[in-house]
């Protein structure tokens, strides 16, 4: 299989073209803490810096950060197929380059042929894009997987989870599992608290199939369902006990607009 380079498709939007700017602007959302948290699997914005960077910070703060990722996105350019993985190559931020897990990647697809090899589904896409850098700054060397879904699918998202699980029930190493999400969009302040209130309180429970209902029921607008589903899937199959809630915030409180905002969760899981 030829190698591939993805360039970046949104530094200087989403976050800092500039190497020295992105690592400052990185620094500031992290915070020293007494200890870090081994986790299996985490819920993390996806949104410019300047509006979930400090909720997506206050997560990788949190963590021991390993040095490979399994990194869930929702495809919000319609782009690809829908089920969409990236099995080897590169991609390329400000801050240089990140490998590709190929060895992961390959078993991945071999136990979940659903997985089509596709870079087309993330050629444009940002929520995998823009955990990257700080991916980058916390660890030195690391490797990742990017999978972008777009399927609303609840028994193909849990057969990803159970497949996932099973890849690293067999891996040696910790491998950290990453749902790149917002949470509500487009509503105001109030409505977007409270529905996404509803969501967490699923997502902490490691309810994937309650999570999965109550964004539809509630029509809670959260981009990366399929992620926190597939995450939360194969969290609790390899041993997850709990999920905490690390920061909550909206747009809202860095705009101050808080007619039409969206919601940004945090969450560990482990």
């Amino acid at each position: 299989m030829p190698s591939r380079v993805r360039p970046p498709a949104v530094a200087g939007k989403f976050y800092p073209s500039d190497p020295n700017l992105l690592r400052a602007n990185i620094q500031s959302y992290l915070s020293p803490r007494p200890e870090h948290l081994t986790a299996f699997g985490c819920i993390v914005p996806h949104a410019g810096y300047m509006y979930s960077g400090h909720v997506a910070g206050a997560v990788y703060s949190a963590l021991d950060v390993p040095a490979c990722c399994i990194l869930l996105c929702p495809n919000h350019t319609g782009m690809g197929q829908p089920l969409a993985i990236m099995s080897s190559g590169e991609w390329q931020t400000p801050l240089g380059s990140a490998r590709i897990d190929a060895e992961m990647a390959i078993s991945l697809r071999q136990s979940f042929p659903l997985l089509t090899e596709d870079g087309e589904a993330h050629r444009k896409e940002h929520a995998a894009e823009v955990e990257l850098p700080f991916l980058q700054h916390l660890v030195a060397d690391f490797t990742f997987v990017p999978i972008a879904l777009g399927t609303a699918n609840f028994d193909i998202l849990q057969a990803l989870g159970k497949a996932i699980a099973d890849v690293l029930e067999r891996k040696s190493g910790h491998v950290l599992i990453i749902a790149s999400s917002d949470m509500n969009h487009y509503e105001d302040d109030h409505i977007t608290r409270e529905k996404d209130s509803k969501a967490i309180e699923y997502i902490l429970a490691l309810d994937a199939r309650g999570l999965f209902d109550v964004v539809m029921r509630e029509e809670i607008s959260m981009c990366g369902f399929g992620p926190a589903v597939a995450m939360l899937t194969a969290a609790s199959r390899l041993g997850a006990a709990r999920g905490e809630l690390i920061k909550y915030a909206t747009s809202g409180d860095v705009s101050g607009d808080r007619d039409m905002v969206v919601g940004y969760a945090g969450i560990v899981i482990r």
